[in-house]
């Protein structure tokens, strides 16, 4: 969240210095003098219409589809241009350029970018040669903005770069914690059962082989000598029937869903997941791997492609069905692609008889049922 604000506080300050370069060739105009090349009323228009698309291009970065944006962008690209030719004398209009070229970075290849620094910082220098004749102040000038320039584009790139950082972080971080709760509970699994195995042919056999002994020594004994072996036999077949319960509930005991799924989001560097099972949830070890992979995947879409702040996790019962949704307040889709790992978590749950919904519509939304039994 505190990401997520600065960012747009950044965007608000941002888009008012953009609209602060107009306002010394509105103050000139008011003044009486004539602050551009053309009628100012003319200039005013065109700087609308660049600040409309620079806006555009900037608050609708993450949602916009590409296409609008590059349409968006090489309006503010092609106006930034006259608006700094047609007034020269105000000295802030070349900053536009500069504003460019940082919203560029984000949307252009590297060559795309070097060839509109190139041509920004032609424009800077012929802007300036109408107001001055000295080599010295041309040449200063265009070397200011374009090292500007260069610094805007170098800078959008390290912060992407740190992005991208930061997201492959986080994906491995949900591939790992699940790959290894699944791999410790196989493993604690796999020792439960050789518990019960044991119980049942050590102690199980030995008890059996203590019962079947005293048995016979009660048929061979009589008077006092009796009770203490019936006693005994009797302790024996309780014995038994306890150790038989036991390995029962051992081979029977359901793997550890909450303590699986709290791991694999437990200290995420982002998103933030809100996470809710109910209580009451019994499930089966094909149930919980299942499950968990369906955390996993759509820890990792938040993280890749939804640009989520938060995550929004809830597993329960319906009936005789189990209940998976999951909701983040990243950008959504109009229409979802069903990828390799949506695809995998569908046939995942159509393999235990369950079904899946998938929606983009305020944020990304997942449904699945599957039967408990």
């Amino acid at each position: 969240m505190t990401r997520l604000r600065a960012q747009i506080w950044g965007g608000v300050f941002m888009t008012a210095a953009c609209l602060a370069v107009g306002v010394p060739v509105v103050v000139v105009h008011f003044q009486g003098g004539r602050p551009a090349s053309v009628p100012s009323g003319v200039w005013l228009a065109v700087f609308a219409a660049f600040a409309a698309a620079f806006c555009c291009t900037m608050w609708l970065m993450e949602t916009a589809r590409r296409p609008i944006l590059l349409g968006t962008f090489a309006a503010q690209a092609a106006l930034a241009p006259v608006l700094v030719l047609t007034a020269p004398a105000s000295g802030w209009t070349p900053i536009l350029l500069v504003f460019n070229a940082a919203i560029g970075a984000y949307l252009l290849p590297p060559r795309a970018m070097a060839g509109l620094v190139a041509a920004n910082t032609a424009v800077v220098a012929v802007a300036t040669a109408l107001v001055s004749a000295s080599p010295f102040e041309i040449g200063m000038v265009a070397a200011l903005y374009l090292m500007l320039q260069a610094a805007s584009v170098l800078g959008v790139h390290a912060h992407l770069r740190e992005t991208r950082s930061r997201k492959r972080i986080a994906e491995a971080h949900a591939r790992l914690r699940a790959a290894s709760a699944l791999l410790a509970e196989a493993s604690r699994v796999e020792e439960r059962l050789r518990i019960a195995r044991d119980l049942h042919d050590l102690v199980g056999h030995q008890l059996t082989v203590l019962a079947l002994e005293l048995e016979i020594a009660s048929h061979r004994v009589d008077g006092a000598a009796a009770e203490p072996v019936d006693r005994a036999k009797e302790v024996a077949h309780g014995l038994l029937a306890d150790v038989r319960a036991a390995v029962g509930e051992i081979r029977e005991g359901g793997p550890r869903l909450r303590e699986l799924v709290e791991d694999i989001v437990a200290d995420l560097p982002e998103p933030a997941v809100h996470l809710r099972i109910d209580s009451g949830i019994e499930v089966g070890e094909a149930h919980t791997r299942v499950l968990v992979r369906c955390v996993q995947e759509v820890v990792t879409n938040a993280i890749r492609h939804a640009g989520a702040e938060n995550l929004w996790i809830d597993i329960g019962a319906e009936g005789d069905l189990l209940t998976f949704e999951a909701r983040d307040d990243g950008v959504g889709a109009r229409t979802v692609e069903v990828g390799h790992g949506l695809r995998g978590m569908a046939e995942r749950l159509a393999a235990l008889g369950g079904k899946v919904r998938f929606s983009g519509d305020d944020g990304f939304r997942v449904r699945a049922e599957v039967p408990a039994a």
